[in-house]
């Protein structure tokens, strides 16, 4: 992959009927605090970081990423990662350290964390957002962004979680929702709160692309982009998949070779329909009045990336190779998919349990079954189940790495990040931690700009200056 990736998980809670709901909002605040102060994860925040963050809201963790609560989730960030095995495998040990509290707790039997996108209850949302490191003179003209739209509103056919029923939520405009007809089941979680193509301020007015520059790293050389419109997956193959294939068509976007004449008609529409095709032809309809299958659009990247990534490295030719596969399995072999995408996986489960037990769509038990496919309890989630075919299980159990909770990635900033958490967690000193900069008084900082680099040295140098702590408290005050 060769680019710094990220990715952001906001996980439900799930209460047994023997513990009090009123307690909904505690336990993700009981497992923070329990990973800070009890599990010495990570180094806890001692300032505030907005409004909404105040100090002992979250902190950065051992292995480089972050957890924190937002609005009453858990949200877990990974580690900057430069490789797709290494992405996934961070991104799978925000589940690990969320169970892992859970047992040491003594609550795994009656609190679940729920990796998925949707309440059914409330209607409400909760996302995974994905963040790739691009180069500030990649150009987003109006036609590339447009192309770009187009992969990302496609995508969801082999990406999408799968979801029981449907929502209706408003832009900022508040206009009345259309009378539709019952959906049963859609690909995405999150394609109904989708409004907004691109968008800057995100809570309400939800977009594909956020359109906020927050590099996190020196804006003279990188941007950030920002997906708000990805599910959380269940399926590391999956969650590769995801990141491998829109990794490969920014490259193609940094390059100059994104396809001409792929924009839609209207991305947020497209991303709707998409999601909701009960006969699965996925048509869309594009900018220039022509009309094309989603998996056509797909195959189109696709021989790009084939054509002009092909053989760049082993990564690379295994992603191609298996996003192929997977693009040629949705329409001939769908059953070879089964464990690998989440909706054509979740989907059978549920056909099977109607058919098991002669019920309907309608049925709310088949809510209850759509979330406990997202349980990240490997004795009680559904997907775990599930023994998908040889390649699928290779890469599923492959990727999983109890070490990665608490050992970062080695040739990332995040190396150096997690000497800083480490050295912290065994001193009295005041300290701020960001994602490009260390500090350990008011006035002593280092900055942490490149996001290709481990700073090891420089971290290690700077945090053995030697300082009192009768002084940098008198600082702190």
């Amino acid at each position: 992959m060769d680019r710094v990736v990220g990715i952001e998980t906001e996980y439900g809670c799930l209460l047994s009927e023997d513990e009090p709901h009123v307690n909904s909002e505690l336990w993700p605040a009981k497992v923070k605090n329990y990973l800070f102060r009890k599990a010495d994860a990570g180094t806890i925040d001692l300032h505030y970081r907005d409004y909404e963050e105040p100090p002992g809201n979250g902190g950065f963790l051992l292995n480089g990423g972050r957890l924190y609560l937002d609005m009453g989730h858990i949200e877990y960030a990974s580690p900057e990662c430069l490789h797709l095995h290494d992405l996934v495998t961070y991104e799978l040990a925000g589940d690990d350290l969320l169970q892992s509290a859970l047992i040491a707790l003594g609550a795994e039997d009656r609190v679940s964390f729920i990796k998925n996108n949707v309440d059914h209850h409330t209607g409400a949302t909760f996302g995974c957002h994905e963040n790739y490191l691009m180069r500030r003179e990649a150009q987003f003209t109006p036609p590339i962004l447009g192309t770009l739209l187009t992969f990302l509103a496609t995508r969801q056919i082999f990406t999408g979680a799968g979801r029981v029923g449907q929502s209706n939520p408003l832009a900022f405009d508040f206009e009345p929702p259309q009378p539709e007809g019952q959906v049963n089941f859609q690909l995405s979680q999150r394609a109904d709160h989708i409004v907004n193509d691109i968008y800057q301020w995100v809570q309400f007015n939800r977009a594909i692309i956020n359109a906020r520059d927050e590099p996190l790293a020196d804006y003279r050389k990188y941007r950030r982009l920002h997906l708000l419109i990805g599910d959380s997956n269940m399926s590391p193959y999956a969650t590769a998949l995801k990141i491998g294939t829109t990794a490969c068509v920014l490259s193609l976007l940094e390059e100059g070779r994104l396809p001409r004449n792929l924009v839609l008609a209207d991305a947020v529409q497209s991303t709707r329909d998409i999601s909701r095709d009960t006969s699965e032809q996925w048509i869309v309809r594009l900018e220039n009045g022509k009309t094309m299958s989603a998996l056509d659009v797909q195959w189109e990247f696709h021989h790009l990336a084939q054509k002009h990534l092909g053989h760049s490295s082993a990564e690379t030719n295994w992603l191609l190779e298996n996003w192929g596969y997977v693009l040629e399995a949705i329409p001939h072999n769908r059953q070879a998919l089964i464990g690998g995408v989440d909706w054509i996986t979740k989907k059978w489960l549920l056909e099977t349990f109607i058919q098991a037990e002669g019920l309907s769509w309608d049925d709310p038990w088949l809510q209850s079954i759509d979330l406990e496919y997202h349980n990240i309890d490997p004795r009680r989630g559904l997907f775990f189940n599930i023994t998908p075919g040889k390649r699928i299980t290779e890469w599923n159990n492959n990727v999983r790495r109890a070490s990665a909770m608490h050992v970062p990635p080695a040739n990332t900033r995040a190396s150096g990040r997690a000497r800083a958490v480490s050295f912290f967690q065994n001193c009295n000193f005041p300290y701020v931690i960001n994602w490009d900069s260390i500090a350990c008084d008011s006035r002593d900082f280092l900055v942490m700009g490149n996001p290709f680099e481990t700073y090891n040295d420089e971290v290690d140098r700077f945090l053995s200056k030697p300082r009192t702590l009768t002084s940098a408290t008198e600082q702190q005050l």
